[in-house]
């Protein structure tokens, strides 16, 4: 056997192992490897959310209010108690239902948002719908987009059992209001506005339900 054949063997000898262990600590890509899960996706299996270490950094919590504020520490409380609970799963669906009720108010139909606001929201928002009816006024309105979504503030009531989220909102929305010869008064089509809301949302401590309802607005 020549020294050249010999020096190939060992060569590919060494290559083999090498291989080996790169695979023991790398680990393989199977056919059926887990898909990565998307952060955003609300509707990931718990499973997948991110867990926090004994001690360690919630960035659930974080992410989204300064550490150490009051929020974030009603936020890591509310966790413990329950802990399928989720800020940025909460963000997503109040940026949701933002949209669902602003759209229902300026439309003037809140009939498929009821179940998301409390009965005193509804009797106001219903007030001022029923005010432009009786003007003549009719409301063309398209949402264009969030531009920001923030906890502003978090407070556990545990006398009244309540948890509420505070959280402001800015979005940018096209809406013109029209008398009855459709001649505009307010508005312009061509030209969108920054809406700036402080919604709060609210539901009863340790409850089955996951809705919340929208308690309070302001600007």
């Amino acid at each position: 056997m020549g020294s050249s054949l010999v020096s190939v063997l060992v060569l590919a000898g060494i290559a083999i192992f090498l291989i080996l262990r790169l695979r023991n600590v790398l680990g393989t890509r199977e056919g059926f490897e887990k898909p990565r899960v998307d952060p955003l996706n609300t509707q990931a299996d718990a499973k997948a959310k991110f867990e926090v270490i004994e001690g360690g950094v919630d960035h659930d919590i974080v992410d989204n209010v300064p550490e150490g504020s009051d929020a974030a520490i009603a936020l890591a409380e509310l966790k413990r108690t329950e802990p399928d609970f989720s800020v940025i799963d909460f963000l997503n669906g109040a940026s949701a239902a933002y949209e669902m009720i602003l759209m229902g108010f300026e439309n003037g139909d809140l009939s498929e948002v009821s179940d998301f606001i409390s009965d005193d929201v509804e009797e106001a928002f219903q007030s001022v719908i029923d005010s432009r009816k009786v003007a003549g006024l009719t409301v063309e309105a398209q949402f264009n987009g969030l531009r920001e979504t923030q906890i502003v503030a978090v407070e556990l009531d545990h006398d009244a059992q309540e948890e509420e989220i505070k959280v402001r909102f800015v979005s940018e929305i096209t809406s013109v209001a029209r008398d009855t010869e459709g001649a505009i008064v307010e508005g312009d089509p061509n030209r969108p506005k920054h809406q700036k809301d402080i919604w709060t949302f609210a539901r009863p401590m340790g409850s089955n339900d996951p809705n919340w309802q929208l308690v309070a607005t302001g600007a």
